[in-house]
């Protein structure tokens, strides 16, 4: 996969050709298991910014496959009756297993209050 001033050199010299001959000669080609290729666009363009000094801040992972769900912080009561809140959330609360709570209800909202801890109103 050509980056920097190669593949400035490279978009330069194929300027008018189609975007797909652009992506496949800059070599951001892969092969799916069925044996077609598949053209990277994403990475693509992201090398091609980043070749013209645009840095989007996305840090070493770019254009290396998806960086996976991000929270929806929505839930919705289970065919039980039960609220789930996920591992990912307590995890970003740096809550262990054994933490207690105590559970206020308001109008619209649901606090869960560590024990011992000083209410905010």
């Amino acid at each position: 996969m050509l980056t920097g001033p190669e593949l400035l050199a490279k978009v330069k010299e194929l300027g008018e050709g189609s975007k797909s001959d652009l992506v496949r000669s800059a070599g951001y080609v892969s092969t799916k298991k069925d044996g077609t290729e598949r053209l990277n666009f994403t990475a693509f363009y992201e090398a091609l910014l980043e070749a013209k000094g645009m840095n989007l801040g996305t840090g070493s992972s770019a254009g290396k496959g998806r960086p996976g769900r991000s929270l929806s912080y929505a839930t919705k009561v289970q065919f039980n009756g039960n609220l789930m809140v996920g591992k990912a959330y307590t995890a970003q609360l740096g809550l262990e297993p054994g933490d207690e709570f105590e559970i206020k209800l308001g109008r619209k909202q649901i606090q869960l209050i560590p024990l011992g801890a000083v209410e905010e109103e």
